[in-house]
């Protein structure tokens, strides 16, 4: 589900090559969720909803409405259905609307943008989730926001069986909340504030290009361009996350819905 709202972007250009992968696995169908008001049914297995730009509680009352509902629907399906579930993964612009949705915690914008390939530090439950636990601790990722979930409502959490699997860098020189990073919503749903898709190879070409390279020194300056740069190259960093995340979480759903059909054949 494209969140881009027509603007252009990297992150469905990652998304489609990661899908891509398992092309052979299930037919893919794309939608334009904030462009063209498309959203998907409840006919398919696995959901991944992506970035995008702007403030995550706008809408337009028909767009983000269906979004919700298609939401609620597949979380009311996955309740009901005792074997049978349907796996949704969130990134950035779709998580803090997820967290909005399941009243998580505070939508807030930040005091400035947060840009770059920044450490993501892992807490306990992501220590020992299936998929964050495949990463070292602190994970590397591309973060690009003015948004941030903040003051979770741990009693939410509980009451959903939710947990907080990752927080954002360490800043001892601030005295700001650390932003919630990523959140295992269910066995099925999980989310990331950063972008798991963003692959180094692509981010390299698209940030060398000269009007990005030079939007981003006059937006954030040379160094941080420069450190960006470094990281990209890094296979322990980026390159590892893209590898990881939303490949495993692809993986881990078409194992589970394998292993149904193996039982009910």
């Amino acid at each position: 589900m494209d969140m881009n709202d027509g603007r252009p972007n990297q992150g469905m250009r990652c998304i489609r090559d990661i899908a891509a992968m398992y092309s052979g696995a299930f037919d893919i169908d794309e939608f334009d969720v904030r462009h063209k008001s498309e959203v998907p049914g409840l006919e398919y297995d696995v959901y991944i909803s992506s970035g995008g730009p702007g403030n995550p509680l706008d809408g337009d009352g028909k767009w983000d409405k269906a979004w919700y509902k298609l939401v609620g629907d597949i979380w009311e399906y996955n309740l009901e259905s005792k074997f049978e579930k349907k796996y949704m993964f969130f990134i950035c612009h779709s998580f803090q609307m997820a967290c909005h949705f399941f009243e998580l915690g505070t939508i807030a914008p930040r005091k400035s943008t947060s840009f770059g390939i920044m450490p993501v530090h892992k807490t306990r439950y992501g220590e020992n989730d299936p998929i964050f636990k495949k990463l070292a601790d602190p994970l590397f990722a591309v973060d690009s926001r003015d948004y941030q979930l903040i003051q979770p409502d741990l009693d939410v959490f509980r009451m959903h069986g939710a947990k907080i699997l990752a927080l954002e860098k360490i800043r001892t020189h601030v005295e700001y909340e650390r932003a919630i990073m990523a959140v295992r919503f269910s066995d099925e749903f999980i989310g990331t504030q950063f972008h798991p898709e963003a692959d180094p190879i692509g981010m390299k070409i698209h940030f060398e290009k000269p009007d990005v390279k030079k939007q981003v020194i006059d937006n954030f300056g040379q160094k941080k361009y420069d450190l960006m740069m470094d990281h990209i190259d890094d296979p322990d960093k980026i390159e590892l996350t893209h590898d990881t995340i939303l490949p495993l979480f692809i993986e881990n759903a078409l194992d589970s819905i394998y292993q149904l059909n193996a039982v009910l054949v």
